[in-house]
């Protein structure tokens, strides 16, 4: 289990990185695909910047944690971690629907990578994962 968490936090990685790419383009952006689909729109409105950081550094960092805690098979301090990861991304998603009324595909792999994460991480510390007297190899 710990090494297909760490795999979704490197696609998250690469999704955050993608959009921070974007974040700092000055030419047109390659998935401004139409009125509803514009990565350029959503990482240069002012909601792409909390303090001063690019929301795309603060997903890289958070990632980057994850992914950590899944090496270390810290399921609980993740699952902590994931869920506010999640709920701050719901939030963005909700921006971009309500507010800006476009989307950018590099958020909504975001999502779909943070969901799917915080749904196995949640699994797993309830069927009780974190129990490590169980022998390595019953580990995931």
């Amino acid at each position: 289990m710990r090494w297909i968490l760490v795999v979704l936090a490197a696609v998250g990685i690469a999704a955050s990185s993608l959009a921070l790419r974007e974040h700092y383009r000055t030419d047109t952006s390659p998935c401004s695909i139409n009125e509803r689909w514009d990565c350029g729109i959503v990482n240069h409105s002012q909601f792409a910047v909390v303090k001063g950081v690019p929301v795309a550094v603060i997903g890289i960092a958070g990632y980057l944690l994850l992914g950590v805690l899944a090496l270390k098979r810290a399921f609980r301090l993740m699952l902590i971690a994931a869920l506010g990861a999640l709920a701050f991304s719901l939030h963005l998603a909700r921006i971009e629907a309500s507010v800006l009324g476009v989307w950018c595909i590099y958020c909504v792999i975001s999502l779909g990578v943070i969901s799917l994460i915080s749904l196995l991480v949640l699994g797993k510390v309830l069927i009780g994962g974190t129990n490590r007297s169980k022998g390595s190899a019953v580990q995931a």
